[in-house]
């Protein structure tokens, strides 16, 4: 799995975190089902956002969604994923996607790749995969050539880059790939007078994918003397975050443009999660409020006079009796624990033997294998990652950072 977005599922609440793994199931089954099984490997975390932008802008229809079955990753439960032209688009730009990041490890001679048996074996899964993507994107009218350009267009770029070449200038042919994913979602869901702002988003995203894997890999490339554009141009730190953070605030604005049915989960994606991203690539904290999301799924900022008077009477009775029983409150009897069904012995093992061999019991939730009682691993701390930044303290209840209803101006 790899990808600059990675929420951490606490900071999501319940609605969202369910929408958010149906994406990525979808994604991982749609791969499965156009390429088979091993192009499952290929699953990302970025790629799920066109998925996530194509049925933000159609809204989540019935006909979206399925049930998949038991998967270890998923401790053994059944599931609703995503599935359509979204996370069939997804499927072939991630295609693409890791076609570009193999052939990339190639080119750096990283590890096991630095042998010429395997980077040649390498190189013909990537170049599979560039067909596979063409195939499926030429199916949804969406030319994927534009991708492979725009790989091949980096290796060339990267030869001629030196000290004072524009960092821009390497991260161009990422930022036109991108911008072409994020545009034809807007075509898929018949609305393609959000084009050009997706367009302008994509691009924007693109140059933080590239930004912050150049950042994130730094120093480990400085051991190894892979190719880094930071150090090849000789960009600073502190001018790699000032692009940083102008490329988030474009992506804010871009996303404003937008008309979206339903645009919350793209918001705590694009707008927090991301610059969760930024700080953690940097090593630094910030807060991400920077505009209401409505309502309506819309970007702009609150109606009305946020300060005014509250309607009606603040001080006047609470409607009813305020002294009777509230529901599920002490006097409400608590709600029956639906019956579960215990697991034999033997079938308790297996799925132990899954749970363990997918790393679920150590780092994930998950049922008891016998009882089906919900767990939480060991491993689930997740230190400061749920932590509200000092903003949300004044926001009153409900906080955007944890993903529930925005409260402040985020």
């Amino acid at each position: 799995m790899f990808g600059i977005v990675r929420p951490c599922t606490h900071r999501l609440s319940e609605g969202l975190r369910t929408e958010w793994m149906a994406h990525l199931c979808g994604l991982c089954l749609a791969l499965r089902a156009d390429h088979g099984q091993f192009a499952r490997i290929v699953t990302n975390y970025d790629g799920l956002i066109v998925s996530v932008l194509t049925e933000a802008q159609t809204g989540a229809l019935p006909a979206g969604r399925r049930t998949a079955g038991p998967c270890p990753l998923r401790a053994m439960r059944t599931a609703p994923v995503a599935m359509g032209e979204g996370a069939r688009l997804a499927a072939a730009v991630s295609l693409v996607l890791a076609s570009a990041k193999v052939r990339d490890h190639v080119a750096d001679r990283d590890g096991l790749l630095a042998r010429r048996p395997v980077a040649a074996a390498a190189r013909r899964v990537a170049a599979g995969w560039d067909r596979a993507g063409a195939r499926s994107g030429a199916a949804l009218g969406f030319d994927t050539a534009l991708l492979v350009d725009a790989v091949d267009r980096q290796t060339g770029i990267e030869t001629l880059a030196g000290p004072g070449t524009p960092l821009l200038t390497v991260t161009e042919p990422t930022e036109t790939a991108t911008a072409a994913a994020f545009a034809h979602t807007a075509v898929l869901a018949g609305k393609p007078r959000n084009a050009a702002s997706l367009a302008e988003a994509g691009r924007l995203f693109g140059r933080l994918a590239h930004l912050l894997d150049a950042v994130e890999d730094r120093e480990a490339d400085a051991a190894s003397g892979a190719w880094n554009p930071l150090t090849v141009t000789g960009t600073s730190l502190t001018e790699a975050r000032r692009l940083c953070d102008d490329a988030l605030h474009g992506v804010r604005l871009a996303l404003r443009e937008v008309e979206f049915t339903d645009g919350q989960l793209v918001h705590v994606l694009l707008a927090h999660e991301l610059r969760r991203s930024v700080d953690r690539a940097f090593g630094t904290s910030s807060c991400s409020h920077q505009g209401l999301q409505v309502p309506d799924g819309s970007f702009g900022p609150p109606p009305g006079n946020p300060y005014g008077p509250t309607p009606g009477n603040p001080y006047g009775p609470t409607p009813g009796n305020p002294y009777g029983p509230t529901p599920g409150g002490p006097a409400a009897p608590p709600p029956p624990r639906p019956p579960r069904d215990r697991r034999g012995l033997i079938a308790g093992c297996l799925v132990w033997a899954g749970l363990a061999c997918t790393c679920q019991m150590c780092c994930g939730s998950y049922e008891d294998p016998w009882s089906r009682e919900r767990r939480e691993a060991p491993c689930q701390d997740c230190g400061d990652c749920c932590e509200a930044c000092d903003c949300c303290g004044q926001c009153g209840e409900g906080c955007c950072c944890c993903g529930d209803s925005c409260g402040c101006d985020c």
